[in-house]
C-alpha cells in the first residue's frame, strides 16, 4: 500500500496526479491506483506523524485500518512468541 498525505482540499487532485503517473516512484509503476482510506487531522503535524507510523506498519495493520478494525491493532502489533 502507498501511504501519503496532502491537504484536505487537494485529495481529488492528488489522486488524479497519481492516476496520470505524474509522480515518479511507487505509484507510477503500479497504475491504476485507488484510494482505500483517508483521514482528517488537525493540526497538520498529527497527519504527518500518523503517516510516518503507517509507513512502518505491516500490511496486516494497514488492512485493519482500511477495514476500520482499530481494535485489532494491539494484537497485530505484538510479536509472536517463540519457544525456548
Amino acid at each position: 500500500f502507498y501511504v501519503g498525505s496532502t491537504r484536505a482540499e487537494d485529495v481529488d487532485r492528488r489522486l488524479s496526479e497519481h492516476q496520470q503517473g505524474l509522480h515518479d516512484g511507487y505509484t507510477a509503476a503500479r497504475l491504476p491506483v485507488s484510494l482505500v482510506w483517508s483521514g482528517e487531522f488537525d493540526p497538520i503535524t498529527e497527519a504527518i506523524a500518523f503517516e510516518r507510523k503507517l509507513k512502518g506498519w505491516s500490511r496486516a495493520k494497514k488492512e485493519a485500518v482500511i477495514a476500520g478494525d482499530w481494535h485489532k491493532l494491539p494484537e497485530l502489533a505484538s510479536r509472536p512468541r517463540t519457544r525456548h
